[in-house]
């Protein structure tokens, strides 16, 4: 069972990845808070939602190009 009781946000890095990161401290060099804030379960449950594609920016963007 998870006793976790912080907070957390959810962070983006520039390749579209996402991960949680500790409420009360500063985000990371190269990520950026996305406006989701809570209980490490709620944010975990959101980035499910919205992370349909797990394959890097860089790399869709290359894959896209090649298919045309």
């Amino acid at each position: 069972m998870d006793d976790d009781d912080r907070r957390y946000v959810v962070v983006m890095n520039h390749e579209e990845q996402y991960s949680i990161w500790v409420e009360d401290r500063p985000v990371p060099d190269g990520w950026r808070a996305v406006g989701k804030a809570g209980p490490k379960d709620e944010c975990l449950e959101y980035i499910d939602e919205v992370w349909t594609d797990m394959r890097p920016l860089s790399l869709r963007r290359r894959m896209d190009a090649d298919a045309r």
